[in-house]
């Protein structure tokens, strides 16, 4: 069975189902037998609580032992507008909220010029949710592992648009080895949703003549969603 098939069906609940390690009963126990626990429901089938805690408890690769903790995704849980980058950094990983610091800062100018607002129509989250060690990219074992958490998110939140934040988060939603620059520039589609690919904030901290092309990328995207609309 190739890797993309065992994802589809994993990502279907059609695989072993992920089991947290066993906890200490506590004094709600007896009154919630009757209530399944995450770790009894396929991840297609979670709702937000459920995957919230089925992410922060997940051991499924080595990430978790080197991270302060995981970083889920913030934002309006119905928003028409998903952006979904590579993975947490530093600060990500120090206060539990994807794109904060000086890309943080970048990704929030970029919504301020489609008159978006962090929190407003617009959730924020990674292709993995620990932080690679030294920042960098996640590997595709890593992301593999996470993709069923990201397919459930997106199956919650059903936006309109995704806005795919640089090269590593552009080739694991479009299945592809492509370059940025030949993923740029065209409409995208995932799973039935228009699909955007740009530059990754911190990239384009380090390459300030990109911006011109990223903002392309940004009117783009507001005249695909002022269509949808």
């Amino acid at each position: 069975m190739n890797e993309r098939r065992k994802l589809i069906l994993k990502t279907l609940g059609l695989t072993p189902v992920w089991r947290l390690r066993p906890s200490a009963p506590d004094v709600h126990d007896e009154a919630d037998a009757g209530e399944s626990s995450p770790a009894e429901i396929p991840v297609s089938q979670m709702n937000w609580e459920q995957l919230a805690q089925t992410v922060a408890h997940c051991t499924a690769c080595p990430l978790r032992k080197t991270c302060t903790q995981t970083v889920f995704g913030v934002g309006d849980k119905n928003a028409d507008w998903l952006y979904i980058g590579e993975g947490p950094g530093a600060r990500e990983d120090e206060l539990g909220e994807p794109f904060v610091g000086q890309a943080g800062k970048l990704l929030d100018n970029m919504l301020a010029a489609l008159h978006l607002k962090r929190g407003e129509n617009v959730y924020i989250t990674n292709i993995v949710k620990c932080r690679p060690p030294g920042n960098r990219n996640p590997s595709e074992s890593e992301a593999r592992q996470c993709a069923p958490y990201l397919a459930r998110q997106i199956e919650l939140i059903q936006p309109k648009l995704i806005i795919a934040l640089g090269k590593v988060a552009a080739q694991n939603l479009l299945n592809s080895d492509d370059s940025i620059a030949n993923l740029r520039g065209r409409i995208h589609d995932y799973c039935g949703i228009p699909l955007i690919v740009t530059y990754h904030p911190a990239y384009l901290l380090r390459a300030l003549p990109e911006k011109a092309k990223a903002w392309r990328d940004l009117c783009r995207a507001r005249e695909l969603m002022d269509s949808l609309s």
